[in-house]
């Protein structure tokens, strides 16, 4: 039987090989290909993530598993969101919930680490989330008011994770810095694709970002938990 180690390293190289399978369907237009690569990607990390922190009895991996499962979900959801619009918000509020589980992740280790709130950073994330509401709320119609709350989410999630570049694990902090950064750039252009102009390749582009996203968050979250459990024993 493969270590536990060993599971993680499959885990991580399942969840590549789904990613560059997605991403392989969306290039050719085949949707057999994504129906069966896409659900696998966040399933591939949760399994990496499972068995990376087995031994460790923390509520932040409790917290990290919770918004992989949400993830999962939207995956699975937004899959059939050309088939009925319902579908879509179903999908974004199953994000919504993923992304309030980050949040809640990112303030524990803000807490823990006694980080203070930087002003510079609330007033930059807020400054990106007005200015693309103002763009694209022309063109939302009834997904107005379900964006704007999707929006205050996920620009929560990226002012809390911004504060954890100063961590002391720093490959920790620096992996779940630009994992937020790469989920708002994902989300971003999917919101430009779906409501203000379609435009080719943005597909692949919110894909990629999103497995970045996901990667790196998860990877980091990891990195912390084992940091953190090592010295706590020490």
């Amino acid at each position: 039987m493969p270590d536990t180690n060993s599971k993680n390293k499959l885990g991580l190289i399942f969840f590549l090989l789904a990613l560059l399978g997605d991403i392989a369907g969306i290039i050719l237009k085949n949707e057999i290909l994504q129906y069966i690569f896409k659900p696998l990607i966040i399933l591939a990390l949760i399994s990496s993530f499972y068995f990376a922190t087995v031994t460790i009895r923390t509520n932040l991996r409790n917290l990290i598993i919770s918004a992989l499962l949400f993830s999962w979900l939207g995956d699975v959801l937004l899959m059939f969101q050309d088939k009925k619009d319902f579908f879509f918000m179903l999908g974004l509020v199953a994000f919504l919930i993923a992304h309030i589980f980050y949040i809640i992740f990112f303030y524990k280790v803000k807490r823990a680490e006694n980080f203070k709130t930087s002003f510079p950073i609330v007033i930059f994330v807020t400054a990106y989330y007005a200015g693309l509401i103002i763009w694209l709320s022309p063109f939302l119609g009834d997904m107005r008011v379900p964006v704007y709350i999707y929006g205050i989410v996920i620009s929560t999630m990226l002012m809390m994770a911004l504060h954890m570049y100063p961590i002391q694990f720093k490959r920790a902090g620096w992996l779940m810095t630009a994992g937020a950064i790469f989920f708002v750039v994902s989300d971003s252009v999917l919101a430009i694709n779906k409501f203000y102009q379609s435009f080719e390749w943005a597909g692949v582009l919110i894909m990629l970002t999103y497995g970045l996203a996901q990667f790196c968050i998860v990877r980091g979250a990891y990195f912390y938990i084992h940091k953190r459990h090592n010295n706590h024993i020490k």
